[in-house]
């Protein structure tokens, strides 16, 4: 993000309106590679690929708040590679990691990963070091510590249904597991923020809080999310494209002051139940509209989504998740000109 795009970020925060409204996405390996013509594959393991492809949408949408902006990835493989599991790579297909724990009490054995040597993340570092000179020369700056989230990376180190079922079964040791996470990620963000003087953000990305209930959210993922946003940081931004009915009542009580919600879930229903406290980034279908609808059919949800808006304060205009695959340039243009059309 630029220096400007940063600070009207903070305004938005602070609840300033903006005309025509902000726009920005969540944009990473599942779109850009395809949009820039390359291979998921050589999109991870060339770090020209993956420089010019994040130049190349900066400046093409220079209006876009592209969030985190720069991120390094390597999609759900980075951070439970440090804990053993096995990244599995194919040359256009989503990586994946394979679960390392054959059962809820191997977490026992689980030490603390250090984020400085352990798995994919001194990769992910490095390749922000070695290019961070690049980056700032657009103007742009390394804004965000980003990390999955400790019930996302739990989930992927045992397998979902079976971590699922140690909530419920085993729910000491699903509390071990999570502990070990949480302790992981709090050192992976803090090496983020000091190697990079300008991150004053963090990003959490976390599904799994959309599959479970209000009561195991408040016992297994209230604490440890609490945990982790209670650093000293201006934008604290939760990224959850499954349900929310779970985790609406809580969010505010999270630390959280931006959320990436599913697209089938109401702005107004959510500032509602939020009392406008948290800036929302959303939310139009990104599959079925952005993905797949004409650029006429992006307007129209566009327009219906601005003109249903009952309080235009702490938005930013986006799609229910991150750029889904497949997000042609004049969709995003059809977006854009409809949010300025209607300003």
């Amino acid at each position: 993000m630029t220096d400007n795009q940063w600070n009207d970020l903070l305004e938005i925060i602070d609840g300033r309106i903006f005309s025509p409204l902000p726009s920005g996405f969540i944009i990473d390996s599942p779109w850009l590679p395809g949009w820039s013509g390359d291979t998921i594959l050589d999109y991870f393991t060339s770090d020209a690929v993956w420089f010019e492809s994040n130049q190349k949408a900066v400046e093409t949408f220079p209006e876009c708040l592209f969030l985190p902006g720069f991120w390094s990835e390597y999609g759900m493989c980075s951070e439970p590679s440090a804990f053993g599991s096995v990244p599995v790579f194919t040359e256009n297909g989503f990586p994946h990691a394979k679960p390392c724990l054959n059962s809820i009490e191997e977490a026992d054995r689980l030490r603390t990963p250090d984020p400085a040597t352990d798995g994919l993340a001194p990769f992910l570092l490095n390749r922000l070091k070695a290019l961070n000179g690049k980056i700032e020369a657009t103007g742009h700056r390394i804004r965000f510590s980003v990390s999955r989230g400790p019930l996302n990376i739990a989930a992927h180190l045992l397998g979902t249904p079976e971590f699922l079922l140690s909530m419920k079964m085993n729910p000491e040791r699903a509390h071990r597991l999570l502990r070990t996470v949480t302790d992981y990620l709090a050192g992976w963000h803090r090496l983020q923020a000091s190697t990079f003087p300008h991150i004053d953000g963090m990003l959490i990305l976390d599904d799994l809080i959309g599959f479970i209930g209000e009561d195991d959210f408040r016992e297994f993922g209230m604490p440890y999310f609490r945990e982790l946003f209670s650093r000293d940081v201006r934008v604290r931004f939760l990224h959850n494209d499954a349900r929310c009915e779970a985790s609406l009542p809580h969010l505010a009580d999270l630390g959280i002051n931006l959320f990436n919600m599913a697209f089938d879930t109401n702005l107004n229903d959510l500032k509602g139940a939020t009392g406008n406290s948290i800036v929302m980034l959303g939310n139009i279908p990104p599959r079925d509209v952005l993905a797949g609808g004409s650029p006429e059919e992006v307007k129209k949800a566009v327009r219906n989504l601005i003109g249903t808006l009952k309080n235009r304060s702490r938005v930013i205009l986006s799609c229910g998740g991150g750029m889904p695959p497949g997000v042609t340039t004049e969709n995003i243009r059809a977006f854009l000109e409809a949010v300025h059309e209607s300003g």
